[in-house]
């Protein structure tokens, strides 16, 4: 048998031991590595990569190439994947508070938008907590808006208009004004308008732009209706198994990919309607007559929303609305 030289040996053991301290953790995302979210997402891993001095290695699975997006949440509960980016009104049937961003016209602007995370944020640690989940921080999209491939002048003029729904409100929405809902989700959505599938939907500029849906849809109403939020999770178990400056450094990087994101949003809704424009879409104020129905439509369901949600979501919108 051949002896290693002393100097070879203690370098293998040297190896060996960083190869066994290295931590790998999956992040699986559900929208394309351009989305801002997921650019965000990228620049956390590598800070926690750096601050952890490679002790933790976190790959960044974009586009829904390793889970679905509904399917994230209970990947990262299952320990399946250590560490998930989630659309927190995706769970609303699961828990009515997750769903708090989606309530039409609640919070419609950034500043809400903040003002709404600080209320809801105590309830989702309780909850994840419950399900061995930690929440790192969050990002809102940009205010949603109607894509249409017809005018609208009111909310009349969606009747029987094939509509994409991707959560429990925006299905809501489409029962309320008499739209046809059909469930596409975001890495769909191209095709979906493209094949006629649907025809029109509630999203930010942001998912116009990823989708390129200037090619295929020719309004967009800056209704400003909500900003739901993406959330990302971690499995408390997996953190629990890291080392105190390991933890320390994935929550710096979480609280500074905080910061990042929501001014990158902010960017975000600012470059992509400019870039839907100039692909021809028309970006429009909604008329006074569509902005009153879609308003009346965010009353119903912040009514239906309380009586689903219980004295949890009467705390949170009393908190949110001090």
């Amino acid at each position: 048998m051949k002896v290693l030289p002393s100097y070879l040996a203690a370098a293998a053991l040297l190896v060996g031991a960083a190869a066994q301290a290295q931590t790998k953790w999956d992040l699986p995302a559900a929208y394309p590595a351009t989305n801002f979210h997921t650019v965000n997402l990228q620049a956390f891993a590598d800070d926690v990569d750096k601050a952890s001095g490679g002790k933790l290695k976190i790959t960044v699975h974009a586009n829904a190439s390793l889970f679905k997006a509904p399917e994230i949440k209970r990947a990262v509960q299952g320990g399946q994947a250590q560490i998930g980016e989630v659309l927190l009104v995706n769970f609303q049937n699961e828990w009515q508070l997750f769903g708090a961003d989606g309530i039409p016209f609640l919070a419609d602007s950034y500043d809400e938008s903040a003002k709404l995370w600080k209320a809801q944020k105590p309830f989702l640690e309780k909850k994840l907590a419950e399900q061995g989940m930690m929440v790192l921080y969050a990002v809102p999209w940009p205010p949603q808006g109607i894509y249409s491939k017809k005018p609208l002048s009111s909310a009349a003029d969606l009747k029987g208009v094939k509509w994409r729904a991707y959560s429990p409100a925006t299905s809501r929405i489409a029962e309320l004004v008499g739209a046809q809902p059909v469930t596409v989700q975001a890495a769909e959505v191209s095709q979906a308008f493209a094949t006629g599938v649907t025809e029109s939907m509630m999203s930010s500029g942001s998912t116009g732009w990823d989708a390129k849906l200037h090619e295929h849809v020719k309004y967009w109403y800056d209704t400003q209706a909500w900003l739901p939020k993406n959330a990302v999770l971690v499995n408390k178990a997996a953190f629990d198994k890291l080392d105190k400056p390991t933890q320390d450094a994935v929550m710096k990087a979480a609280a500074d990919a905080e910061i990042r994101g929501l001014a990158a949003s902010k960017k975000a809704n600012v470059d992509s309607l400019d870039k839907l424009k100039g692909g021809g879409m028309q970006i429009v104020a909604p008329p006074a007559q569509l902005s009153a129905d879609m308003k009346k439509v965010g009353d119903t369901l912040l009514k239906e929303w309380l009586e689903k949600a219980g004295p949890d979501g009467k705390a949170l919108v009393d908190a949110y609305r001090k």
